[in-house]
C-alpha cells in the first residue's frame, strides 16, 4: 500500500517538475531578458493602425499578411493591462536564434491577391499604415507600404531586415529596416522575406531604452520655462493670498472685537457685515451631502493613486516596460481603497449623514463605473470597426471581480474605520437650527461664477504640461520625464488650494456660507478648462477624422478631465476646510 502511494507521488511529482523546468526555461530568456547562445528570441507582431492616431489599432494579421513557418513557440505572456491597452502579441513565425545570423531568407508567400486583399492594403497604405512588433520588449515601428501619388501606385515593403546589438547575453538594441517594395496589382504573389544581423555591442543594458526617448522635445527650454514659470507663480500666490488674508483678517478682528466691545442698542445701529455673520451657518453640511462626501472621498484616493503612480514611473523607468504603467496605475488604485472609504465615510458621519451604506457603495463605485461606462461604450464601437482596442470578455469580468472582491470589501473597511475613528464633528461653532436667509449679492459674486472662474489658475499651470502629456498619449513619444509631471503635481496642489481659499473668504465676506460646494467646483473647474484645451489639440494638433477616432479621444479625453476635476476639487475642499476653521476658531462668538 505505501508503494503504491509513492508510485501515485512519483507520478504526479514528475509532470511538476517538468513543468517548472520549462517555466524556469521560459523564464530565462524574454522576461529576464538573458539569453544563451542558440536560444530562440521572439518577434512579436503587434497592431498595425494609421499614424495620425496610435491609438486606433488593429490585429497585424487583419490585414493579409503571412506567417513563418515556424510553429512552435515556446512561452506566451499577456498581461490584464495588455488586453486594456489593445496589446494583441502574436508570434510572427520567424526563426531568430540569438547571436546566429540568418541571411536572406523566404519565410511565406502571399499567393493570388484577390480583390478584397488589395483594396485592404491599398486602404492601409493611402491612410500610411504603420505596424508595431516587439522583439524582448523592445519596440519596432515601421510603416507597410508607399504610395506614389504621381503614378497613382500603391507598393507593399516585402523585406524585413533586423539589426540587432547584443552586450554579453543581453540584447541591447533592435532596428528593421523595409526594403524591396512590390507593385500592388490583381493577382500578383508576394514573397516576404528577411534576414537578421547581429553584432556585439559595449551599450549598457540599463540605457537601452535611450534611443526611444527625445530629450530635444521633452527637456526644451519652453518645457524647462513653464515650469519656472509655474513655479512663480505658486511664489506669487502663496505671498498674496497671505498677505490679503492676513491684512484683511486683522483688520476684521479689530471690527469685529471694536464691536463686541459695544452695547446692544450701538450694535444694532452699528453696520454689522461680513464673513463673521455667518458663523451659524458656515458648518451647515452642504446640499446632497452624500454625493458631495462621497466625491471628496474619491478625490482623496485618486490624488494618492496620481501621487504613488507618478512616484513609481519616476523611480522604476516604468516607460521601459511594456503597459507597466496602467498595470501600477490598477493595483494601486485597488490597494488604496480603504482611503477612499475612511475619507469619504468619516466625512459623511460629520455631516450627520445616518445612509452610510449607501454613501460607501458611490464612493467605491463613482470612478470605476464612469470609467467602465465610457469603456463599454468604445468596446461597441471598437468592436463594430474590428479594431484591437476591442476588450476582450474574459478581462471585463476580471475588471469587476477586482470592484467587487477587492476595492468593494477595502472601501467597507475604510468606511467602518472612518465612521469610528474620524467622524465626530470638530467644528469650532454651533450650527443654528434655522438657516440665516442669504442676501442678494453682486452676479461675480454669485458661487457659480466664483467656481468658473476659480480654475483659470490651476489650469494655466499645468496647461504646458497637458500639451506634452497629450502628444505621448496621442503621437510616438514615449513620456518620462516623471520627475517634471510630480513638481507640476505639487504645482497644481498649491495653486488649487490658494485659489480656492480667496474665493471662499470672498464668498464668505458676501455672508454666503455655501463654501463646501464653491470651494470643491472652484477646483474642479479646472477639469473644464483642460477639456476644452483637448478640443483645441484635437482640431489643430491631431489628423484624427471619423467616428472610432472621435469618440475614442474625446472619450478618453473626458475620463481625464473627470478625474483631474474630482482631484482639483478635493484639494480646494481641503485647503478651504482647514482656513475656514482656523479663522472661525480664532473669533470670540457669543
Amino acid at each position: 500500500m505505501r508503494e503504491s502511494n509513492m508510485d501515485v507521488r512519483s507520478s504526479l511529482l514528475v509532470p511538476l517538475l517538468l513543468i517548472l523546468i520549462r517555466c524556469f526555461k521560459a523564464l530565462a530568456d524574454e522576461h529576464t531578458h538573458t539569453y544563451e547562445r542558440g536560444e530562440e528570441v521572439v518577434l512579436w507582431m503587434n497592431t498595425v493602425g494609421p499614424y495620425a492616431n496610435r491609438q486606433e489599432t488593429y490585429n497585424y494579421f487583419s490585414l493579409p499578411f503571412c506567417q513563418g513557418k515556424k510553429e512552435g513557440i515556446s512561452h506566451y505572456h499577456e498581461s490584464m493591462a495588455e488586453d486594456l491597452q489593445g496589446i494583441e502579441l502574436e508570434f510572427s513565425g520567424l526563426d531568430i536564434v540569438f547571436s546566429k545570423t540568418q541571411t536572406k531568407l523566404e519565410y511565406c508567400k502571399i499567393e493570388n491577391l484577390d480583390k478584397d486583399k488589395l483594396d485592404s492594403l491599398k486602404y492601409a497604405i493611402k491612410n500610411n499604415y504603420w505596424f508595431q512588433a516587439y522583439l524582448d520588449d523592445l519596440p519596432i515601428w515601421a510603416p507597410i507600404g508607399e504610395f506614389d501619388e504621381a503614378s497613382n501606385s500603391y507598393y507593399l515593403w516585402t523585406h524585413r531586415k533586423l539589426d540587432i546589438a547584443y552586450n554579453e547575453n543581453r540584447i541591447v538594441d533592435v532596428n528593421m529596416t523595409n526594403e524591396n517594395k512590390v507593385k500592388l496589382e490583381p493577382g500578383v504573389s508576394i514573397p516576404f522575406t528577411y534576414e537578421v544581423n547581429w553584432k556585439k555591442s559595449s551599450a549598457k543594458f540599463v540605457d537601452r531604452f535611450d534611443k526611444y526617448l527625445d530629450p530635444s522635445f521633452f527637456q526644451h527650454r519652453i518645457h524647462w520655462f513653464s515650469i519656472f514659470n509655474s513655479f512663480m507663480m505658486v511664489i506669487f500666490l502663496v505671498g498674496l493670498v497671505s498677505m490679503i488674508l492676513v491684512r484683511t483678517l486683522r483688520k476684521d478682528y479689530a471690527r469685529y472685537s471694536k464691536e463686541e466691545d459695544m452695547d446692544d442698542l450701538e450694535r444694532d445701529l452699528g453696520d454689522e457685515y461680513g464673513w463673521k455673520q455667518v458663523h451659524g451657518d458656515v458648518f451647515r453640511p452642504p446640499s446632497r451631502p452624500t454625493l458631495f462626501a462621497s466625491l471628496v472621498g474619491c478625490g482623496y484616493q485618486l490624488a494618492l493613486v496620481t501621487l504613488c503612480t507618478i512616484a513609481l514611473a519616476f523611480f522604476g523607468d516604468l516607460y521601459t516596460e511594456r503597459s507597466s504603467l496602467l498595470g501600477a496605475a490598477i493595483f494601486v488604485y485597488a490597494a488604496t481603497s480603504p482611503v477612499n472609504g475612511y475619507c469619504g465615510g468619516s466625512l459623511y458621519a460629520r455631516f450627520g449623514g445616518k445612509r452610510w451604506i449607501r454613501q460607501m457603495l458611490i464612493g467605491s463605485f463613482f470612478f470605476p463605473t464612469l470609467v467602465c461606462g465610457v469603456a463599454f461604450l468604445m468596446n461597441f464601437i471598437a468592436i463594430y470597426y474590428q479594431v484591437a482596442r476591442a476588450i476582450p470578455f474574459l478581462t471585463m469580468l476580471a475588471v469587476a471581480a477586482i470592484c467587487f472582491f477587492i476595492i468593494l470589501p477595502l472601501n467597507l473597511v475604510g468606511t467602518i474605520l472612518g465612521r469610528n475613528l474620524a467622524g465626530h464633528s470638530d467644528n469650532p461653532t454651533r450650527v443654528n437650527a434655522v438657516p440665516r436667509p442669504i442676501p442678494e449679492k453682486k452676479w461675480y459674486m454669485e458661487p457659480y461664477v466664483i467656481a468658473l472662474l476659480g480654475g483659470i489658475l490651476p489650469f494655466g499651470s499645468i496647461f504646458i504640461e497637458m500639451y506634452f502629456i497629450f502628444t505621448s498619449f496621442w503621437a510616438y513619444k514615449i513620456y518620462y520625464v516623471y520627475g517634471f509631471t510630480l513638481l507640476v503635481y505639487v504645482i497644481l496642489a498649491i495653486v488649487t488650494v490658494c485659489v480656492t481659499i480667496v474665493c471662499a473668504y470672498f464668498l464668505l465676506n458676501a455672508e454666503d456660507y455655501r463654501w463646501q460646494w464653491t470651494s470643491f467646483l472652484s477646483g474642479a473647474s479646472t477639469a473644464l478648462y483642460v477639456f476644452l484645451y483637448s478640443y483645441y489639440y484635437f482640431v489643430f494638433k491631431t489628423k484624427m477624422y471619423g467616428l472610432f477616432q472621435t469618440m475614442f479621444y474625446f472619450g478618453y479625453m473626458g475620463v481625464l478631465s473627470v478625474g483631474l476635476g474630482i482631484v482639483c476639487g478635493t484639494f480646494g475642499y481641503i485647503g478651504t476646510n482647514a482656513f475656514v476653521k482656523k479663522i472661525y476658531s480664532t473669533v470670540k462668538i457669543d
